[in-house]
């Protein structure tokens, strides 16, 4: 997944022959994980049908306000579409359609929905090359710009005339590329790396046995995919779990035990700007580990325990300018033994968690948590879905590098 992935993207078809090139447009949008919904203006429809368009978006394709053939049927709500795009893409943009966009000519159904627009637009010019240098077309560039929109340069090339040069429409993964950069370069974490833990840890007892605990990773999933949504380049260090994540700002580490996931995370501290230890690591360990699978001999079996080493008082120890955020889970004197952690372990914030709240801890698509900040104030939060609470940690990270 990408920068696109979860957005919301309206694509705008006008009437040039670079028109057919947005059957493969919509398919890298969706490849990207992105929603699509298309407009296309009357004219766009001798260059490529609403039939490919919409099989491919997966969505109705729009072209007209309302059916002429159908008087009962409800008519299109260039608002309604407006707003619910996080992204107007307008691919091809004819000099006709530049035009309209930028004097407000709205005598159709795309020029009303870009009108309407609130969120980003982003416009591939495609036309002929004395078209794309006429005085007209540039000064359409211009306004465009003026209003915040965004040019994808035309390419270098053979036009349909059969002329060569520039007024090309962008090639699909060209477009596709523009944007995500666009988007990327503007993310408020863009520069930042941050190491994640998540999951529990396992520690072996023998070959098939082991001690662990009920933590999903749901938790640590869902801030990784947060901050990467924001642009930070994200080191997920997971213990055992079923989860999987794909992100081109993601790379994941797979451990087993404590051990384990002190090794990678001191492999890789140094060089992070924020961690956020979300594990649910094992405190204690078997002492002596069975080369061979136990076997049921006697009534009663005895292990003997001892303790696992505090990867994040490792990581508060050997911190200098990183921001260190950790987990707590309690069940008693919650605020006082979260605020010795902090201190203990040489945190910036911690997150804590209480089994006595409803919907919060492990199994759970919620939680419930309580930030304390190394200055010990305290911010109770509502009762949230775990992506909800990963939005606010990183938003905590975000107003640490804003500050």
């Amino acid at each position: 997944m990408t920068v696109l992935g979860g957005k919301k993207i309206v694509l705008g078809v006008s009437g040039g022959i670079a028109a057919y090139k947005t059957a493969h447009l919509v398919r890298l949008f969706i490849k990207a994980g992105a929603q699509v919904r298309v407009v296309m203006t009357p004219a766009s429809k001798d260059f490529v049908t609403p039939l490919t368009l919409s099989t491919l978006s997966k969505n109705p394709v729009v072209s007209e306000f309302y059916s002429e053939e159908n008087e009962n049927e409800l008519w299109n709500n260039h608002v309604e579409l407006a707003l619910w795009a996080d992204i107007i893409v307008i691919a091809p943009a004819t000099a006709n359609t530049l035009s309209k966009m930028a004097n407000g000519n709205c005598d159709n159904l795309l020029i009303a929905t870009y009108l309407s627009a609130k969120c980003p637009v982003y416009f591939a010019p495609a036309m002929d090359l004395d078209m794309y240098k006429h005085p007209s077309t540039k000064d359409s560039f211009l306004k465009l710009k003026s209003f915040g929109n965004s040019i994808i340069p035309a390419e270098k090339g053979e036009l349909a005339s059969g002329l060569s040069g520039e007024g090309r429409m962008a090639e699909p993964e060209n477009i596709v590329a523009f944007i995500e950069n666009d988007i990327t370069e503007k993310l408020p974490l863009k520069g930042k790396k941050i190491l994640i833990t998540a999951g529990p840890t396992y520690e072996a007892i023998d070959p098939v046995r082991f001690i662990g605990n009920h933590s999903s990773g749901k938790m640590g999933f869902e801030i990784a995919r947060e901050a990467a949504n924001k642009g930070a380049t994200v080191i997920l260090i997971t213990g055992p779990t079923h989860l999987s994540i794909e992100h081109n700002f993601i790379q994941v580490v797979k451990v087993q035990s404590a051990q384990e996931m002190y090794v990678a995370c001191n492999q890789f501290f140094a060089d992070v700007d924020a961690a956020i230890a979300a594990a649910a690591v094992a405190d204690y360990k078997p002492k002596n580990v069975a080369s061979q699978k136990i076997k049921k001999n006697d009534v009663a079996l005895s292990i003997e325990l001892e303790k696992t080493i505090d990867i994040l008082a490792s990581l508060g120890k050997n911190k200098e300018k990183q921001y260190l955020i950790g987990f707590a889970l309690e069940t008693e004197n919650e605020l006082e033994h979260a605020k010795q952690k902090i201190i203990k372990k040489n945190l910036d914030l911690i997150v804590l968690n209480s089994l006595n709240d409803k919907g919060a801890g492990f199994g759970f698509s919620t939680n419930k948590v309580t930030f304390i900040d190394k200055n010990f104030v305290v911010e109770p939060m509502d009762l949230k879905s775990k992506a909800d609470v990963a939005k606010d940690i990183i938003s905590k990270i975000i107003t640490h590098y804003n500050a």
